[in-house]
């Protein structure tokens, strides 16, 4: 039996996975954010008599090193966290990024089953994304393989009205996670129109055919579609799950769907850009698909 937790600055959710995908007796506790064996502690009760722990967390662990960089969990951040777990704890671990192991859970078990190639994309707070080939996660150099809501690359002229680049958290000018994300989608609208409002509201009004609303959001699909395009030829995937905040306005992402199947090389015969579907428990879920290998390595 696997132990699968999904961690946050707040609070961490562990339950057990019987096999991938599959996650039952789900708890959760305080997150210790500035005490290591206070951490421990808490995994060592929620695992109970698990052969081995899968962890969904909010950080990059660099493949070469093997440290964690996570900004809200200072006992973490900066640790080679994967040995210092299995020293403590005395068993097996796997630690994914939460937007790889939502990817991991949609090629597993949701919209992306059955695919080869899936490269799941996460419209919330951020705009994030995680790629995996075969039912493998593909890191990369640094462990941010999928992250395509970073680098300089968005448009400032998109259906001729003048938007400029937001500086973005990463310390860029430019990104679309600055402008694609949903409080990006509000500061877009904001500049266009000289108000502040949420970017559910802004959906709803698209959809209502308010004209405030309609511009901002072709604006917005104009400014995310080519980027994502271009991903999309460069990786080949055949599916796009969605997932976020952002990613349950179905409307909104088959207008993205339509918009980037116009710049994409290859036509698909359906949708390829589609809703999510482990909308529940997609952290546990991932990590379910991402330490079953190493769990039954360590039977081996």
């Amino acid at each position: 039996m696997l132990a699968v937790f999904d961690i946050g600055g707040t609070r961490i959710r562990g339950g057990h996975s019987p096999a991938p995908g599959e996650v039952q007796a789900v708890r959760e506790c305080p997150t210790p954010r500035d005490d290591f064996n206070a951490f421990t502690a808490a995994l060592r009760d929620l695992a109970g008599d698990a052969a081995g722990i899968a962890i969904s967390i909010a950080g990059c662990i660099d493949p070469l090193t093997g440290r964690m960089k996570i900004a809200n969990i200072p006992c973490l951040d900066g640790r080679t966290l994967v040995e210092d777990l299995r020293a403590a704890l005395g068993l097996p671990v796997w630690i994914g990024n939460d937007a790889d192991c939502f990817v991991l859970a949609e090629a597993g078990s949701g919209a992306g089953r059955g695919h080869r190639t899936v490269f799941g994309v996460i419209l919330g707070t951020g705009v994030g994304g995680g790629l995996v080939i075969d039912g493998r996660l593909v890191a990369g150099a640094g462990g941010f393989a999928g992250e395509w809501g970073h680098g300089p690359v968005q448009e400032t002229r998109p259906l001729g009205r003048d938007v400029p680049r937001f500086a973005c958290g990463c310390g860029q000018v430019g990104c679309l996670d600055a402008i694609g994300s949903a409080r990006g989608i509000e500061r877009l609208h904001q500049h266009l129109h000289g108000q502040m409002v949420g970017a559910e509201s802004i959906v709803t009004g698209w959809q209502a055919a308010e004209a405030a609303a309609q511009e901002t959001v072709e604006v917005w699909l104009e400014i995310m579609s080519g980027p994502l395009a271009m991903v999309l030829n460069v990786v080949g995937a055949t599916v796009v799950p969605v997932g976020g905040g952002m990613g349950r306005a179905t409307a909104l992402v088959a207008a993205l769907d339509r918009a980037v199947s116009a710049r994409r090389l290859w036509q698909a015969p359906g949708p390829v850009v589609v809703p999510a579907l482990s909308v529940l428990e997609p952290g546990l879920i991932g990590a379910s698909h991402g330490g079953a290998e190493l769990l039954a390595r360590a039977a081996l």
